[in-house]
């Protein structure tokens, strides 16, 4: 039948004993299927009901079940509640009044209920006793990593009615001007040291003049004295418990420059090449002073392409932006041809 390929084993998860039986009797792990034949057979073979309860497979209900007591008279299956809400979730139905009634007419309901008619009350108390939010969050969770294992989802972008939204777009997933600016001003004076080292190297060898390798001149990037100004001042207004400035000021990004710092890795190869100074690999192998500064450079270079990347990426006219949205395109006002912001 149409959900014979979706009814996989179900992990065992460590839950009590009396609990094991809710996996069993939703999983039909041991039993007799029962027979929904004539269901079945005016299902679409490509209902999402059969690929959610083919993702359910591998969720852990332990926290749901924790929530069940094995007292007093036997209630509906709570995993059973938690798909049908689910399916009625996926088909944008949220009224219980609705998913009762479906329950009794919808073929796919009668399938994921085995043909029980839970009843108004009985969704009520599923939800507000046992579903609780702790629960469904950490469901939810699972549910979406699972669908992303599929392939059935991205976790990038969500559309609705043609605007992008952001998806979990809270304080940790920003990324904030001032933050980049701050970060940026402690990484510009460490490549500016390793500038100074390099050029040190150049003299002590005299590599300049037996290679014609050049000094190295430390790149200026524009708006960085005014930074530099806003982090000091938050310095001493934190010893004072004052609030800190915004420090937001637009860096020239163009004068950020890594490929400056890959012309040093290039002469660096270069001398390695005509010195016969080989770089080494692996564990327990000192690594020449060439090979120290070149992977130093390198890792200079790439924090700096990756702060590069962020200000273009804000732009000039925003300060922040959403690790979330990968590109970086916000939730705007729509206006029509009224000019009426939707």
């Amino acid at each position: 039948m149409a959900n014979d390929n979706h009814l996989l084993s179900v992990t065992c998860y460590n839950v009590t004993m009396p609990n094991n039986k809710y996996y069993n009797d939703f999983f039909e792990i041991g039993q007799q299927k029962i027979n929904f034949s004539f269901f079945e057979l005016s299902l679409p073979h490509d209902d999402p009901v059969y690929t959610l309860k083919k993702v359910m497979e591998e969720l852990d209900f332990s926290g749901l079940l924790a929530n069940c007591s094995d007292k007093g008279r036997t209630g509906y299956n709570p995993i059973m509640m938690y798909a049908v809400v689910t399916y009625a979730n996926m088909r944008g139905i949220r009224a219980v009044d609705r998913i009762v009634e479906l329950c009794e007419r919808d073929l796919a309901f009668i399938w994921l209920t085995k043909g029980q008619k839970p009843k108004r009350d009985a969704f009520y108390e599923f939800k507000n006793k046992k579903l609780t939010s702790d629960v469904l969050d950490e469901l939810n969770y699972q549910f979406l990593r699972r669908l992303q294992k599929e392939g059935l989802i991205t976790l990038k972008s969500l559309f609705i009615d043609g605007t992008k939204i952001e998806a979990n777009a809270n304080r940790y997933t920003f990324v904030w001007r001032g933050t980049i600016n701050y970060h940026l001003a402690g990484l510009l004076d460490t490549i500016d040291s390793l500038y100074q080292k390099y050029n040190t190297l150049i003299d002590e060898n005299e590599y300049g003049i037996k290679h014609d390798i050049p000094h190295a001149h430390m790149f200026v990037v524009e708006g960085m004295d005014k930074v530099r100004e806003v982090i000091e001042k938050n310095r001493k207004r934190k010893l004072t418990k004052h609030k800190k400035l915004p420090n937001n000021t637009i860096i020239e990004i163009d004068n950020c420059s890594p490929m400056e710092i890959l012309k040093l890795q290039k002469n660096l190869m270069q001398i390695s090449e005509k010195e016969q100074t080989a770089f080494v690999y692996g564990k327990g192998k000192r690594k020449p002073e060439l090979q120290q500064l070149y992977e130093e450079l390198e890792s200079c270079g790439e924090r700096l392409m990756g702060y590069k990347e962020c200000f273009e990426i804000m732009g000039k006219d925003r300060n922040s932006y959403s690790k979330t949205d990968l590109e970086a395109t916000f939730m705007r006002m729509k206006e029509d041809h009224m000019l009426n912001g939707q």
